[in-house]
C-alpha cells in the first residue's frame, strides 16, 4: 500500500507540473499576439521613415554626405550587442545566441581585432560575466515585448561608443524569428550605416493564427511604395542636416525591430517548450498510472490469495 500511496502522490505531482506548463504556454501565446501587435503599430512610422530617407537619397548621394554614422574607418576593435532573455525555461534561445557570440569573439581575436560586449538580457550577462568577457555596458529587466523607448536608450549607448571612437564598428547578434519552431542566431553590422541598406525593400509579417485548435504562424509580404520628394520641394534646411538628424532614428528603428524578433522568438521557443513538456507530462501520466493499476491489481490478487491460503489452513 505504501508503494501505491507513492504511485499516486506522483501522479498528482506531474498532473500539476502539467497544468503550470499547460498555463505557462497559453500565457507564451498571448504574449507572442502582443509582440505582434507591436510591430504592426511601429510599422506606419517605420515606413514613414524609409519614405523620408529614401527621398532624401534622391536629392543627394549618400556617399558624398560626410556623416559621423556613415563615415567607415579603420577597424580596430568592434563594438558586439548580444540579445538574449531574462528568464530560461525557453529551450535553446539564451543558448544558441550565446554561443553564436562566443564564435564571433573568437572570429575578431583570430583576426587580430579587440572587442567588447554590450549585453541585452540577464542570461548572455551571468553567462559573460562569469568568464569575464569585456563587456562595456548590460541592459538588463526590459519588457517582454520591447518598446522604442529602451531602443532608445540601448542605441543612444552604442552611438556614444561609436562617435567616441571607442569601438570603429558595430555589430549585432540576435535571434531572428522564423517559427514558432524556428529561430536562428544572426550577425548584422549597424554601425557604421550601409548607405546600400537604407533603401525600403519588401518585409515580412508574422501573425498568430489558430487552425485545427492548433497554434501556427502566418507570414506575409508588406511592401512600402516610395516616391521621390517634388523636384520643386524646398528644405528650410540643408538635407545633409536633415539626414544627420534622421539616421539615428534609423538605428533605433533597425534596432526596436532586432529586439522584437528576438522577443517573438523567445516567447516561440518557451511556448513550444512548455507544449513538449506538457505532452511528455500526458506521457508520463499514462506510465505511472498504468504502473499504478498493475501494482493495485497485484496488490488485490496477494489479498485473495492470503484469504485462500489462511481458509486452507483451517480446513
Amino acid at each position: 500500500m505504501a508503494n501505491l500511496k507513492a504511485i499516486r502522490d506522483r501522479i498528482q505531482s506531474v498532473k500539476n507540473t502539467k497544468k503550470i506548463t499547460e498555463a505557462m504556454r497559453l500565457v507564451a501565446a498571448a504574449r507572442v499576439r502582443r509582440a505582434q501587435e507591436q510591430v504592426l503599430s511601429t510599422r506606419p512610422f517605420a515606413d514613414r521613415l524609409a519614405q523620408v530617407l529614401y527621398g532624401l537619397q534622391t536629392r543627394l548621394r549618400f556617399e558624398e554626405a560626410d556623416l559621423p554614422l556613415l563615415r567607415k574607418r579603420q577597424v580596430k576593435t568592434v563594438g558586439i550587442l548580444v540579445v538574449s532573455g531574462d528568464r530560461g525555461l525557453c529551450g535553446g534561445y539564451n543558448s544558441s545566441v550565446i554561443k553564436r557570440a562566443e564564435i564571433r569573439a573568437k572570429e575578431l581575436k583570430a583576426e587580430g581585432l579587440n572587442y567588447k560586449f554590450v549585453i541585452v538580457g540577464r542570461k548572455a550577462s551571468q553567462y559573460f560575466q562569469r568568464r569575464e568577457y569585456p563587456i562595456d555596458a548590460t541592459f538588463i529587466g526590459l519588457e517582454q515585448i520591447p518598446t522604442a523607448p529602451e531602443a532608445s536608450n540601448i542605441a543612444d549607448e552604442l552611438l556614444s561608443l561609436f562617435l567616441s571612437e571607442s569601438v570603429d564598428r558595430i555589430e549585432l547578434i540576435y535571434t531572428k524569428f522564423v517559427s514558432l519552431v524556428s529561430s536562428r542566431p544572426v550577425v548584422q553590422t549597424l554601425l557604421p550605416l550601409d548607405t546600400q541598406g537604407l533603401e525600403a525593400a519588401d518585409d515580412e509579417i508574422f501573425r498568430l493564427t489558430t487552425r485545427g485548435g492548433q497554434f501556427e504562424v502566418a507570414r506575409e509580404k508588406v511592401t512600402t511604395e516610395m516616391r521621390a520628394f517634388p523636384r520643386d520641394m524646398i528644405f528650410e534646411q540643408d538635407p545633409v542636416q536633415i539626414l544627420d538628424s534622421l539616421l539615428p532614428l534609423y538605428l533605433s528603428n533597425q534596432l526596436l525591430r532586432a529586439l522584437q524578433e528576438s522577443a517573438a522568438s523567445e516567447l516561440a521557443a518557451r511556448m513550444t517548450a512548455m507544449s513538449n513538456a506538457s505532452e511528455n507530462a500526458a506521457q508520463l501520466i499514462g506510465t505511472l498510472t498504468l504502473g499504478y493499476n498493475k501494482a493495485r491489481q497485484a496488490a488485490i490478487t496477494q489479498e485473495i490469495l492470503e484469504v485462500v491460503g489462511g481458509a486452507e489452513a483451517l480446513t
